[in-house]
């Protein structure tokens, strides 16, 4: 359910209300008594941004930070290419 914000012409009294989708906006006052609330607009309490809100939400154990780790391993894999292979004693 979401809050939302109502405000008193009258009075100036404000308030957030948590209230269903469904019900109908409050009209009476609770501060001066008078039917003269006005639901105010205003912006969401979260944003959703980035490469993807479920990279930490909704994971356990070492599944977490998943990008991170693909990108550990690409970093490791391309470091192993540029490595030279090394030659042991035995073969000279």
């Amino acid at each position: 359910m979401p809050f939302y914000e109502y405000q008193c012409a009258k009075c100036g009294h404000k308030e957030e209300v948590l209230q269903k989708i469904s019900d109908k906006p409050l009209k009476k006052c609770p501060q001066c008594g008078k039917p003269a609330l006005k639901k105010l607009v205003s912006a969401a309490a979260f944003r959703l941004k980035g490469g993807g809100w479920y990279e930490t939400d909704f994971k356990s154990g070492n599944k977490k930070n998943i990008q991170h780790t693909d990108s550990k391993k690409a970093a490791d894999k391309k470091q192993s290419k540029k490595s030279p292979p090394t030659k042991k004693a035995a073969d000279s």
